[in-house]
């Protein structure tokens, strides 16, 4: 079993360190706190950096990883989350599928191993069993859907319904469709992009449209099933931020249309016109701007931890995180929404999937 604070305990402790009231703490505790995308494990398979052991703000002082492991998780009371594999697309198409088997592997054997603080979730129902357990709920996800185009039924194969979601794309253009990244194009989802869709969603598994350009996006919602939510996991907005990387407002209303959420992540120069200096404030602009398009039950949190982001200086890791729930109570939002935006509108759109 991790050792680390618990802050349940003692709430005005917490709220003075971090520079907040305990009002802000006390809701963020009533949360559910879930975040939609952590990609740690990626240091894990670059260079052994062990998630189950509790590290510092690392070489870069939280620039770029060492912003999550799973004790800092557990006192940070982040309640849930969705673990990433990320895909390599250097390898062959057969030698990403043989990879990504293994990794699943790996990572679920890893949190096996903290069995005391964390169990692997699938659905709302089994999320909700985890926290009344007082254990964090770890969902799997797929960053680059080329990590499973290179056998005919590698989506199939899947154990356990152990993936809740999938990328369709990365950084870069695949056999599925093109990134929205710069040099990606504009040739959209492929008619194997198209297949892939399908057979996701007969799997029950989430379409996550982050990375895809707009083009694909669209193309990827002809030909889902309207009866299912879609998600994007970790964006920001167009209108906040004019950026490659952001949904116009557009492309929020249709995710908003199947049920779905969006996630806001927080890398600095995709928020705001910064890259060293952000702050928290920022990821609240993108939040409130999704909450003006489509509704407050359709925006939720998409960190990106670790995936060799810059976060705002005010929030370098998790364990900064009720300072977000300040950043709305100043804005005059409900302990409702707040709620809602920490986890409850993933946990609504994941039962609409997944019962």
């Amino acid at each position: 079993m991790f050792s680390f604070a618990d802050h349940r305990s003692d709430p005005e402790s917490w709220a003075r360190a971090l520079g907040i009231s305990r009002e802000a703490v006390e809701i963020y505790l009533a949360s559910d706190v879930i975040d939609l995308h952590i990609d740690s494990f990626i240091w894990t398979r670059i260079f052994g950096y062990d998630l189950t052991r509790r590290h510092g703000r690392g070489l870069f002082n939280a620039r770029f990883y060492s912003q999550v492991d799973l004790p800092r998780i557990r006192e940070a009371q982040v309640s849930g989350g969705i673990w990433v594999i990320t895909t390599n697309p250097s390898r062959s198409a057969r030698g990403r599928t043989r990879a990504f088997f293994r990794n699943l592997d790996r990572l679920r054997k890893i949190l096996d191993s903290a069995s005391d603080d964390v169990t692997v979730v699938r659905t709302a129902a089994e999320y909700r069993a985890a926290r009344a357990a007082g254990k964090h709920a770890a969902f799997l996800g797929v960053q680059g859907g080329n990590a499973l185009d290179g056998e005919p039924d590698a989506i199939e194969r899947i154990p356990d319904r152990l993936i809740v979601r999938v990328t369709l794309v990365h950084l870069s253009s695949s056999s599925l469709g093109a990134t929205s990244a710069p040099g990606g194009g504009d040739a959209g989802l492929t008619e194997a992009g198209h297949d892939y869709v399908r057979r996701l969603e007969a799997q029950k598994i989430f379409v996550d449209l982050a990375h895809i350009n707009r083009r694909g996006f669209f193309d990827a919602l002809s030909v889902h099933d309207p009866s299912l939510p879609v998600i994007v996991t970790h964006t920001g907005v167009t209108g906040v931020k004019p950026h490659w990387r952001n949904l116009d407002d557009e492309q929020l209303k249709a995710i908003a249309s199947t049920g779905g959420t969006v996630g806001v992540m927080y890398q600095t120069s995709f928020l705001g016109d910064g890259f060293w200096n952000g702050r928290a404030e920022w990821i609240v602009d993108h939040l409130a701007h999704i909450v003006k398009v489509a509704g407050e039950d359709f925006a939720s949190l998409g960190s990106d931890w670790d995936g060799a982001i810059v976060t705002p200086r005010d929030l370098p890791t998790c364990l900064e995180l009720p300072r977000l729930a300040q950043l709305m109570l100043d804005r005059g939002w409900s302990p409702e929404r707040i709620g809602k935006i920490f986890g409850g509108n993933w946990l609504r759109t994941l039962a609409l999937m997944r019962g």
